[in-house]
């Protein structure tokens, strides 16, 4: 082979290579990863949510489990969380409030604790609230 003919060839492989990338390549890629991210949070976003409620079910369940103990403790006084976290029956480092961050809310009637969330909505009283006690489906379908 021709060294000249090698010598224009390298020449015009290292201008190429110099070159670097397009404003329309860049637009063109940025474009994939903004898809690509839609549908993954497409995907994942009803998953989360669902995590979300089951969260609030299950710490809802084991501050019943505490409020239910010191019901039984303190002769009928029915504790709310901050008097829990008062009397050091719940850890403030712990999961005090709910995934949507408000504070659950303790009702006790009788010897039965029922525990509250007002779930995504933040209101309480509408239908995605979140509530666990002895007479709710909640407590009972493992949920």
């Amino acid at each position: 082979m021709n060294p000249y003919r090698m010598t224009t060839r390298l020449r015009r492989l290292k201008k190429a290579l110099a070159r670097g990338v397009t404003l329309v390549e860049v637009l063109i890629v940025v474009a994939i990863m903004a898809l690509i991210a839609g549908g993954v949070s497409f995907l994942v976003l009803p998953k989360y949510k669902d995590a979300q409620i089951k969260t609030a079910k299950t710490t809802a369940r084991s501050i019943r489990n505490v409020a239910t103990q010191y019901l039984a403790l303190k002769n009928g006084e029915c504790p709310t969380v901050a008097t829990l976290i008062a009397e050091k029956e719940l850890d403030s480092a712990g999961d005090t409030k709910d995934p949507w961050g408000s504070q659950y809310v303790i009702r006790c009637e009788g010897d039965d604790v029922s525990v509250s969330s007002a779930g995504p909505d933040k209101k309480e009283g509408t239908q995605d609230d979140i509530m666990v006690g002895a007479s709710t489906p909640a407590d009972s379908d493992g949920k």
